[in-house]
């Protein structure tokens, strides 16, 4: 499949509506892409040991989406092959008072990967470009200055701001890839009555989750502005269609690995001081009785 489909360019524009929630593309059914994605997570796993051994780059993830659309389900099954000592999960939720007295990127940044490993963010400062966006009372809330709360120009200002530190972290091999993870109002709707009639998925709802949906519209305005502006060819955003989580996970293991794949990545070349030193212990080692 065509993974660059889902890639967003540096137009600046973007309207999701022309973004199928539901496209499953080549794949029809589970088991098809539950085929698949076991191939890819296998691939997945050597391409991670490469990194890790080549410790020269990092590669950093980002998931964000509507609330079930199935973040850390894709998390969970993309990466179970992953040795774990060398990814990194982070799953940023309401900023802390530490957190908000620093700068709105300084919480992500201080836990960006190392290199060698893989970074996951589980949402990320994009939030700061969204919900606080959705819901200008808590940017009012925050310890800013009043002529930072009151700049009409803050959102547009953040996404340059997003984009140089994504450019950053590039020109200090960090690759970025981000993903929206693309559901529709309707499955939304149907996971969380989902979530409530399980008893085991209750502690997975809340009302509030319900009440965001009034807001749904407010937030792919800002969803679409943020992309947009923040999509750029060293640090894409791919838009994943995640009415179906079986094919979401697929095409995200998909990109993943054409990611790693392009990162040059190799073993350590060892030098003929270290051949010779192996060579000895294999000659210990064989020696021994």
């Amino acid at each position: 499949m065509n993974y660059e489909q889902f890639k967003i360019g540096e137009s600046g524009k973007l309207n999701l509506k022309n973004h199928k929630t539901d496209f499953s593309g080549d794949y029809f059914d589970k088991n098809q892409a539950k085929d698949a994605l076991a191939k890819n997570i296998q691939r997945l796993s050597e391409l991670q040991d490469v990194l890790y051994a080549d410790n020269t780059k990092a590669l950093l993830i980002i998931f964000q989406a509507m609330d079930a659309a199935g973040k850390d389900g894709a998390i969970k099954h993309v990466m179970s092959g992953l040795n774990p000592q060398g990814v990194q999960v982070f799953s940023f939720k309401q900023p802390s008072t530490e957190e908000l007295d620093h700068d709105f990127l300084w919480r992500c940044a201080k836990n960006a990967p190392e290199r060698g490993r893989i970074g996951i963010f589980n949402r990320s400062y994009y939030e700061e470009v969204l919900v606080v966006r959705v819901h200008p009372e808590i940017l009012q809330k925050q310890p800013l200055s009043e002529n930072a709360k009151n700049d009409k120009n803050i959102w547009k200002k953040r996404f340059e701001q997003i984009r140089n530190y994504e450019n950053y972290l590039a020109e200090n091999d960090v690759h970025v890839v981000k993903f929206f993870l693309n559901v529709s109002k309707k499955e939304q709707k149907e996971r969380f009555l989902a979530r409530i009639e399980t008893p085991e998925k209750n502690w997975k709802f809340s009302d509030a989750d319900a009440k965001e949906r009034a807001f749904w519209n407010d937030y792919m305005h800002a969803y679409e502005e943020a992309i947009a502006a923040t999509s750029t060819e060293k640090s894409p955003w791919y838009i994943i269609p995640a009415d179906k989580k079986w094919f979401t996970r697929v095409i995200v293991s998909e990109i993943l690995i054409k990611k790693l794949e392009s990162m040059s990545l190799r073993y350590p070349q060892v030098s003929q001081e270290h051949r010779q030193s192996l060579l000895q212990a294999k000659q210990m080692l064989e020696s021994e009785k």
